[in-house]
């Protein structure tokens, strides 16, 4: 029993005892011990709290004079501010009055030299004087009156651009070509209209300062009209201006060529011109033919000895083989000479009729599926963007233009070829007809 209390005690005590008291005496000791140990750093702790508490306390109260300090220091500046605010709001009042018509004129010229401003950035004189844009931007955004010598600089540069803007001057300058590279050559300055070199139109780019060719130009007569003016020395020439300043070169040099335009139409309109040309081709040849048997049938008929390779003379030779036959005979082998020779006339006719029909049905097929990829983009982007639109509006105009254009010059040659083709079969008629009739006439005699 002693023992088991022993160990109770040892075991609450703790466990971190080097020597476990064997002893009731020992453990008494030893409790003694640690109790005066504990005591001492009980002591040792409540003298550092003190201390610390203490410390704290003077801290506290530093922090509170300090707080103080600066609030008095706080009260006096905005004291002095409150007062300062007086005094410059009585400045301001006072430069206000001061100013009188000075600050309407001040308006009037940053209002003037931001609007010159915009209009230096895109006039194409700026491309021969560059750097006159910066100096308005600065005069438009500053927060002083101007003096006399800006005043005299806005001047000038409004009257140089008025003046400029009836020249047509020539400049050396540096020009960027359509591949990049750039090269050194002469510059001619239509007022602020236009920009041109060897032949063709320049583009001023005000953000980079730079002269650019542009990468397509409009048609050929324009550009004659630029090399006249170019060469010209005197008096007045041709000239291709653009009044807005680029905006309707841009968009004559967006207009699709012929050639875009045949492409816009694909595979439909290039089948459209196949058919085109084919039809070409067959009426060139059928009026080859045709005038060269008009030619043997005409030759024929003034000259009854002229030949035998013509229908004419064949319907002759038939008639002078089969005249001791019956009347109905007779009139059978010159039908049958004439037939013969209807195919020789009338071959490809048809078919010119038939690819005058088919060419504007192609273009109705260019123009249904040219709408079906126009939809097809409606239902894939919807209709914010026309542009995604245009691919299939564009096919299925050239495709009908196309076919029209295939279908009236073929209507109109088939009916050509086919009246010469008839022409000529009527004559071989109204000479088998005579020639009956000799014979009608002959046995009547008989």
């Amino acid at each position: 029993m002693k023992l088991t209390t022993i160990a109770i005690l040892s075991t609450l005590i703790g466990s971190s005892y080097a020597q476990v008291p064997k002893t009731l005496d020992a453990l008494l000791n030893q409790v003694r011990k640690e109790r005066v140990e504990k005591k001492k750093e009980l002591n040792e702790r409540e003298r550092r709290f003190v201390n610390e508490k203490n410390k704290q306390q003077k801290l506290l109260l530093d922090a509170q004079k300090e707080l103080r300090r600066q609030e008095a220091i706080t009260k006096k500046l905005q004291t002095t501010f409150n007062a300062n605010e007086k005094v410059l709001g009585k400045l301001e009042e006072d430069l206000t009055i001061a100013k009188g018509n000075l600050g309407e004129m001040f308006g009037v010229v940053k209002q003037v030299a931001g609007d010159f401003k915009g209009q230096f950035e895109n006039s194409n004189i700026s491309a021969q004087y560059p750097g006159r844009e910066a100096f308005m931007g600065e005069l438009a955004e500053t927060k002083k009156l101007p003096g006399i010598d800006e005043l005299n600089k806005l001047w000038y540069e409004m009257q140089r651009e008025m003046t400029e803007s009836g020249k047509i001057v020539q400049f050396k300058a540096s020009v960027v070509k359509p591949d990049g590279n750039k090269a050194e050559t002469t510059v001619t300055r239509v007022g602020a209209f236009n920009l041109t070199a060897d032949g063709n139109y320049l583009n001023y780019q005000a953000s980079t300062n730079q002269i650019i060719e542009l990468p397509r130009q409009p048609q050929g007569k324009y550009l004659s009209m630029i090399d006249d003016l170019e060469s010209a020395k005197e008096g007045f020439e041709n000239f291709g201006l653009d009044p807005s300043r680029g905006t309707i070169l841009g968009m004559l040099v967006q207009a699709p060529s012929l050639g875009e335009r045949v492409q816009q139409g694909g595979l439909v309109g290039y089948v459209i011109l196949a058919l085109l040309c084919l039809g070409l081709v067959m009426v060139a040849e059928r009026l080859v033919v045709l005038n060269k048997e008009g030619k043997k049938i005409k030759a024929q008929l003034d000259n009854p000895v002229a030949g035998d390779d013509n229908p004419v003379a064949q319907l002759v030779k038939a008639f002078e083989e089969n005249k001791g036959k019956d009347l109905e005979t007779l009139e059978l082998k010159l039908d049958e000479t004439i037939l013969k020779t209807a195919p020789v006339l009338e071959r490809g006719i048809p078919t010119i009729k038939i690819l005058s029909a088919v060419a504007p049905l192609l273009g109705l097929l260019g123009t249904v599926t040219g709408m079906i990829a126009t939809f097809q983009s409606i239902t894939l982007f919807g209709t914010g963007d026309p542009k995604l639109m245009a691919g299939g509006i564009s096919t299925a105009l050239i495709t009908t233009v196309l076919g029209l254009v295939c279908a009236i010059p073929l209507l109109l040659l088939h009916n050509l070829v086919a009246s010469k083709s008839k022409g000529l079969l009527q004559i071989l008629e109204e000479q088998a007809a005579g020639l009956l009739s000799k014979r009608v006439d002959g046995s009547a005699n008989a």
